[in-house]
């Protein structure tokens, strides 16, 4: 019984933590989030390659486009569709644009291995010249200032070699799913996020709506061909060299998201599974981290398994006591451990939805409080198999595993 007592504290005493430092990044962030950003104007504005990494976007490439042309910047920009034998009509869609638009351009990028976005974007990055690359995702919408408000964040900040900006549900309101999915990309992927940037000047790569400064990310050796989770990779890479990645809520892109559960799964699972090649990855080169990069690979590359494993501690404490299994000491009722995790989970998501919404409505809060026992749970599934398909892969080439559009009827009324 004395080893299950001490078991309870050690992993209590843990739990409580996580959740304390949940709930600091989230008051964070919402400080940050509240307080205005003000970059100041540049002299000079840098040229900008955009990079838009295309196999069989057909059905998104057009609307993406539209919005490109759209885009407000003061420098030069050019605009690169890099389109990897895509077998639909997206090299044809991409260069009607490129005939039409000066500063659009379709590049065939030819074949190789392995396959994938990160070998697309390194191909783009080596036959452009630009101070500054930026990538955004072929379903993306970026607002015309998008940007430009990137460029003066990233140039204006002292030792910063990229900023990332705010990725909205373009497909919000199709369904449950594409709610719950909107809410997940507004709480963990920006809520927490500036929360890091205000406490630690961390920021990560979301793989799309960025901009990093090229020499910076020539020094970091480009995009690793065989990571799954390339934007995490590069992350890694350069902060681990000093360099800052400014988030800019205020910079805003739409992208589509998954409309059914088994291409989210797909996708998610694509994730998982880039997670567990770079935790092998990092391990492996354990002595190259310091300071704040150590903090932030930990926080990267832990997020999808820790998170799952507070989710367990709560489930069983839920569990344990609802049955009466397990007495906790000190008369402390273990339901208030699965309630806490509950609780708090649910004033993130509901914050994160109140800074997003001009107005908030049933709906909003009805996602909110279901979110825990029905998406949540899902990510069970998605590190099991994960972490099978890790295992499987890990010595076979990386081939593009690309999310399904859908591409019809979109909207960002939500």
């Amino acid at each position: 019984m004395t080893v299950i007592l001490v078991f309870f504290y050690i992993s209590s005493g843990f739990f409580w933590l996580l959740l304390l430092y949940h709930c600091v990044l989230a008051v964070a962030g919402i400080y940050e989030r509240l307080t205005p950003s003000r970059y100041p104007i540049p002299e000079r504005y840098p040229s900008v390659a955009l990079l838009i990494p295309a196999y069989n976007e057909s059905l998104v490439l057009a609307d993406t486009l539209e919005a490109m042309r759209k885009l407000r910047y003061p420098g030069k920009l050019d605009i690169y569709v890099l389109n990897d034998g895509s077998t639909d009509h997206t090299a044809e869609i991409a260069r009607f644009y490129a005939e039409q638009v000066p500063f659009i351009h379709c590049i065939d990028v030819p074949p190789g291995q392995p396959k994938g976005k990160a070998r697309v974007l390194n191909y783009g990055i080596s036959v452009t010249d630009s101070d500054y690359v930026a990538v955004f995702d072929a379903d993306n919408r970026p607002a015309p200032d998008c940007l430009m408000k990137l460029l003066h964040a990233a140039v204006s900040t002292p030792k910063a070699v990229g900023a990332v900006g705010h990725v909205r549900t373009l497909n919000e309101s199709r369904n449950f799913f594409t709610r719950c999915i909107a809410l997940e990309f507004s709480t963990f992927q920006l809520l927490m996020q500036a929360g890091r940037w205000r406490l630690f000047r961390l920021g990560s790569l979301p793989g799309t709506v960025m901009v990093v400064r090229r020499d910076a990310l020539i020094a970091a050796g480009g995009y690793d061909p065989n990571a799954l989770a390339e934007d995490a990779d590069l992350s890694i890479s350069l902060n681990k060299r000093g360099g800052q990645l400014v988030v800019v809520p205020e910079a805003v892109s739409w992208e589509e998201e998954p409309e059914t559960f088994s291409v989210w799964f797909r996708q998610r699972t694509r994730w998982m599974e880039g997670n567990f090649y770079l935790i092998a990855k990092s391990l492996r080169h354990a002595r190259e981290f310091r300071g704040r990069a150590a903090i932030d690979a930990v926080q990267l590359l832990s997020i999808y398994i820790l998170g799952v494993l507070m989710m367990t501690y709560s489930n069983i404490c839920f569990l344990l006591g609802l049955t009466g299994l397990f007495a906790a000491p000190s008369n402390l009722p273990l339901l208030l451990f699965w309630f806490d995790s509950w609780f708090i989970l649910f004033l993130q998501l509901l914050s994160a939805q109140m800074l997003d919404k001009p107005r908030f409505r049933a709906v909003d809060l009805a996602v909110a409080l279901a979110m825990y026992f029905t998406y949540a749970q899902l990510w069970y599934l998605v590190l099991l198999r994960g972490a099978w398909r890790y295992q499987k892969r890990k010595r076979k080439p990386i081939v593009w595993d690309k999310t399904q559009r859908f591409g019809k009827g979109l909207d960002v009324s939500a």
